[in-house]
């Protein structure tokens, strides 16, 4: 026998009763670290952002999700129920259904929407691309997604007959015609053709900082930790930075001057969610790669979260699944200033190496920078070279990228001794003084 639990909302303002309603469900697995209350409440924030407003939500407890209707067939009577009772226009699930799930869903639940959270975070990242890439990437997730759909989900995803709003945004203005599966295939192949061009401009760009020893910082976090705040505070940089989920979607790239003179590169990158879609992975592959390719991450933690450990955890786990989880990295407690004095301490005391900021009010900037400068210091190397006197793009070189320790002028050429930064070493290895 399954347990649940359904919780209704009064109705809202006036702009809200504007907005469609939806019915949250998910499933409860009993999963203590990412239970299902704070999975729904994620879901919620995730629709509030998609622009619809949650008029209930219900969850079943199940070992695993129903292979024909995702839940059971008592619980999606009870859903159809929750969706005519609250005039309800959208239903959404709080996993990715597969298309028959999908199909019978539509069929046991009538006159409502029915997507799942795949399908709405890439609605939300449909509203947020901004730069050709991101929107590329989107369109690439997104025809990925509705690949094996076609059958079962084009009618209410792409016909008039359920108009706008929320899950609606992949095919708009698309006939049915346009949308057989060979077309799909040879949109998707298009969208990787420019996307490849693109990760061969950015790759070009990754080699021109690397030829002039920039090391490169990258921000990871979950969405709404606070990335796009501390790159600003950082670097002066303009991205946007607002309380809602996936607000920026687009990476960003600034240069940091540290103390001792070296540049680095900051680059913010898409922020994370728990149960982040395979097929968002898979399309954000270059932006990801600025994450793979860099030499230190700052993972970004909202402290004022009460998920701030689970959400940690997500982040870490995506990492794994891209190959960063071995790249230095400094954990930055971000919002100190939304904790009481012995809130800091605890937390302090779980987390004794983190840097503690505020990006929004500048505290502990001074000291992450330091930390930056630290880490980035850490992977240099002290050389001894002789330098001919006709190699002077390579004197130059060292003395504008390199810390210089001693250096004196013989017959032979310049005598240096130097700390290099990793990403030059081998400009010098042919130089390496004997004896």
């Amino acid at each position: 026998m399954t347990q649940g639990r359904t919780t209704t909302f009064e109705a809202g303002s006036a702009f809200e009763a504007e907005r469609e309603r939806a019915v949250l469900v998910g499933i409860d697995r009993g999963n203590p670290e990412w239970p299902v209350e704070e999975s729904l409440a994620e879901l919620e924030r995730l629709a509030d952002t998609a622009g619809a407003e949650t008029v209930a939500t219900t969850y079943q407890r199940l070992a695993s999700p129903n292979p024909k209707t995702f839940i059971g067939s008592g619980k999606a009577e009870e859903v159809a129920q929750l969706v005519k009772a609250h005039d309800a226009q959208v239903v959404i699930f709080d996993d990715e259904l597969s298309p028959s799930q999908q199909a019978n869903l539509e069929r046991a639940i009538p006159g409502a929407k029915i997507i799942d959270r795949t399908a709405l975070v890439l609605d939300i990242f449909s509203l947020h691309a901004v730069t050709r890439e991101g929107r590329l990437q989107v369109r690439l997730a997104k025809n990925q997604y509705l690949y094996p759909r076609l059958r079962g989900m084009w009618a209410h995803l792409a016909s008039n007959r359920m108009g706008g709003g929320v899950g609606s945004r992949f095919g708009e203005g698309e006939s049915q015609l346009e949308v057989d599966r060979r077309m799909v295939r040879k949109r998707i192949d298009r969208i990787k053709k420019e996307l490849a061009k693109l990760e061969s401009d950015r790759d070009n760009q990754r080699k021109a900082r690397l030829r002039q020893g920039m090391s490169r910082v990258s921000l990871v976090g979950y969405t709404n930790a606070g990335k796009s705040t501390l790159i600003n505070r950082l670097t002066g940089a303009d991205v946007l930075a607002t309380d809602r989920l996936f607000a920026t979607l687009d990476s960003t790239t600034r240069k940091l001057v540290l103390p001792e003179g070296r540049t680095v590169t900051i680059t913010d990158t898409v922020g994370f969610i728990q149960k982040l879609p395979t097929t968002l992975v898979e399309a954000f592959k270059s932006t990801l790669d600025e994450i793979s390719d860099s030499d230190l991450m700052l993972i970004v933690l909202d402290v004022s979260s009460t998920k701030m450990e689970s959400q940690y955890q997500a982040v870490l786990d995506i990492l794994e699944q891209i190959g960063a989880q071995s790249i230095p990295s400094i954990t930055v407690l971000n919002k100190m200033d939304l904790l009481g004095s012995d809130e800091r301490e605890v937390m302090m005391a779980r987390y004794p190496t983190a840097c503690a900021i505020s990006a929004e009010l500048g505290q502990g900037i001074d000291e992450l920078v330091e930390r930056i400068s630290q880490v980035c210091s850490d992977s240099d190397a002290t050389l001894s070279l002789v330098i001919p006197f006709d190699r002077g793009d390579l004197i130059s070189l060292a003395h504008s990228k390199c810390t210089i320790v001693a250096q004196r002028y013989e017959e032979d050429g310049l005598h240096l001794s130097l700390k290099c930064p990793k990403h030059l070493q081998a400009s010098f290895a042919d130089f390496a003084e004997i004896g």
